[in-house]
Parts: structure tokens; C-alpha cells; sequence
């Protein structure tokens, strides 16, 4: 078995890559899905982020208020850190069972590709064999952010710099894509990077 982290800034293109490398055979293993399951009504992690932030983070049906979170974390550093430090190891948990299953399920030496968003903020290198970074140039990722989810340019700015920098993400990388150019030009780096994964979990 190989166990991929792969990452990318906002805007970079990295559920591209992930929907790429899963065609190809890689079984995926989504940290945004976790991140919604782990906080589903009734749980836990629900429990806890209502204690932590207060009852107006609830719908009237008693679900998370994504957005209503979102606004209170996103300007402060001190309560993103708390909400972190809530979800990360249940998301964590969720994928570290998601992945023994999908173990059970798959042909003998899986590549398992854990797509997470923020590896670089919440766990680095730890525990993959090998780590992937989608890498664009900032430029980009604001144009791409206006372009398709309709962000000002400004509040595309203040989302990057929630998360790590391009440099911090690069630090982690064993393999990087660059997902500058055309879905051609992926495509070809895909079947690199590809033939690279499955060297690795053959050996």
C-alpha cells in the first residue's frame, strides 16, 4: 500500500488532479466529506463547535450554519485555531477507518490518496509515504477564484491567506503538479505522476 497526501491552495485545482488520479485507480480518501461527516447533527463534533462558538452556529433543524461559522473564524486567528483543533482529529479519525475499509475493499497494494486542503496548516508529512502539491501561481488562483466561484478579487486574496503560503505547502511536497496550463498539459502530468505512484507501491 502507498498512502498519498495530496494538497493544493484554494483555487489550484486540486479536486481536478484528485478526480484525475482516482480514474486512474487510487482509491480517494476526501477530507472535505470528512469534515462534513464528523459534524453531522448529533454528533460529537457538533456538540462541541456549539459549545465553543454558541447556539447561532446552528440551523433551526439543528445542523451546522457553515456560513455563520465560516464568518466567525475566518477574521480571527485565535477561534480558527479553536475550530481546528475541534475538527482535525475527528476528520483525522474518519479518514484513518475510511481508509481501512477502503483497504478491505481494494486489490492487494491500493494507492491511497488522502485528499486534504489544509496538510500543510494541520499535519505536514506525518504519516504518508508520499506527499503531492497542486501548485499555481497566486496571480492565478485569484483570477480562477473570480472567474469561477464569482469572488471579488479582494476577498479571494483574504482566503489565500488563511491558508499556508504557496512556499509553506512547496516545503512538504515530494512531487509537485503544476496546474498553470492547459487540462492537456495535467492530463500528460497526471500520467507522469501516475506511473511514479505506482513504481513506488510496486517496490
Amino acid at each position: 500500500m502507498l498512502r498519498v497526501g495530496l494538497t493544493g491552495g484554494i483555487g489550484s485545482g486540486k479536486s481536478e488532479v484528485a478526480r484525475r488520479l482516482a480514474e486512474r485507480g487510487a482509491v480517494l480518501i476526501d477530507a472535505d466529506v470528512a469534515a462534513r461527516e464528523v459534524v453531522v447533527p448529533g454528533s460529537p463534533g457538533l456538540a462541541r463547535i456549539a459549545a465553543a462558538f454558541g447556539e447561532g452556529v446552528l440551523r433551526p433543524d439543528g445542523s451546522l450554519d457553515r456560513e455563520r461559522l465560516g464568518q466567525k473564524v475566518f477574521a480571527d486567528p485565535g477561534l480558527r485555531a479553536t475550530l481546528n483543533a475541534i475538527v482535525h482529529p475527528l476528520v483525522r479519525t474518519w479518514m484513518e477507518e475510511a481508509e481501512r475499509a477502503a483497504v478491505r475493499a481494494a486489490p492487494p497494494g491500493p494507492v491511497i490518496v488522502h485528499d486534504v486542503p489544509l496538510l500543510a496548516e494541520s499535519r505536514g508529512k506525518a504519516g504518508f509515504d508520499v506527499v503531492i502539491v497542486v501548485d499555481v501561481p497566486p496571480e492565478l488562483q485569484v483570477e480562477r477564484l473570480v472567474r469561477l466561484r464569482g469572488m471579488a478579487a479582494d476577498q479571494a486574496r483574504a482566503r489565500m491567506a488563511a491558508q499556508a503560503s504557496r512556499e509553506q505547502r512547496l516545503a512538504v511536497a515530494d512531487i509537485v503538479i503544476d496546474n498553470s496550463g492547459s487540462l492537456d498539459d495535467l492530463d500528460r502530468r497526471i500520467a507522469e505522476v501516475w506511473a511514479d505512484l505506482e513504481r513506488r507501491a510496486a517496490a
